[in-house]
């Protein structure tokens, strides 16, 4: 049980986080920022001080990744906003998808290079009760179905996901 003080201590920090993941989400949503050093500078714009391995620990909770642009090679996206950012130099999310393939209950999506991260953030963002995740690389995500899932079943979630993807 934590004392008075401890509680006290623990609130500020609490409320410090909270208010600090809400700037974070606002600057990516309104900035491009393409690397951690970048958003630190922002951030302090704001007065919130953090370290990287703080927003690395942020990314996660917020589910912010990196996705490729044109002119500043990689920015961070939120999985909220990530559709919206259809400025990196492909019409759609789904021309970057060049194959998909099964094995069972496994699934494998390759990606141009740099686009698994972003595409794998929209798949998992879809719910399906036939994808139970998936685990992204560069160019490669790894889908684990549910036991039992149809492929055509789980191509409809991708089609719905990205519309004009490429009959594969």
């Amino acid at each position: 049980m934590l004392n008075l003080q401890q509680q006290v201590v623990f609130l500020e920090i609490m409320g410090k986080k909270s208010e600090r993941l809400s700037i974070i989400k606002r600057i990516i949503a309104e900035e491009l920022i393409g690397s951690q050093e970048e958003l630190i500078q922002h951030l302090e714009r704001y007065g919130v001080h953090a370290t990287q391995s703080t927003l690395s620990r942020d990314f996660k909770e917020i589910n912010i990744s990196k996705m490729p642009h044109p002119e500043k090679g990689y920015i961070y996206v939120s999985a909220e906003h990530i559709a919206s950012r259809a400025d990196f130099g492909t019409s759609n999310l789904g021309d970057a998808i060049l194959g998909v393939k099964f094995s069972g209950n496994l699934g494998v999506i390759i990606t141009k290079s740099g686009y698994a991260n972003a595409i794998g953030v929209i798949v998992d963002s879809r719910k399906s009760q036939d994808i139970l995740g998936t685990v992204a690389g560069d160019n490669t995500i790894i889908m684990v179905l549910r036991e039992g899932a149809e492929h055509n079943a789980v191509l409809e979630v991708l089609h719905s996901a990205f519309p004009v993807l490429k009959t594969l």
